[in-house]
């Protein structure tokens, strides 16, 4: 259980500096919202791996290139899930691209992102 709290804890860090990077590239700088959250994805998704691999599975002992081969290959399905999702309740639905986000990105990190990092990414 402390795991799973720890990795909640390390997903709304990650999640932090996803929406914020999100939010700044599309109102700051005029960046396409799709754009703008696909960048925003990749920087949390560098924040999540660290903080994972350091802090909540505590795997630096194990080989940082396997582990970050595993993430990648995991992270790329989460950011089709979250890119599309978004793209989809924001083009379709019509919700503004800040609630499309953080709908789709909760959804994705509770049932795909611990579920194949415990088990796959830092075993």
């Amino acid at each position: 259980m402390a795991t799973f709290v720890k990795a909640q804890a390390a997903s709304i860090t990650a999640t932090l500096v996803d929406f914020t990077m999100t939010i700044v590239l599309k109102e700051v700088f005029g960046c396409w919202y799709l754009l703008a959250s696909v960048l925003g994805t990749i920087s949390g998704g560098v924040v999540n791996f660290l903080m994972n691999r350091s802090w909540v599975f505590k795997a630096k002992s194990k080989k940082i290139h396997f582990q970050a081969l595993r993430y990648i290959l995991v992270w790329i399905g989460n950011l089709v899930l979250v890119s599309g999702g978004v793209f989809l309740l924001t083009h379709f639905a019509g919700y503004s691209y800040v609630v499309s986000k953080a709908t789709v990105s909760l959804a994705v990190g509770v049932f795909y992102n611990y579920v194949l990092q415990k088990r796959f990414v830092f075993k």
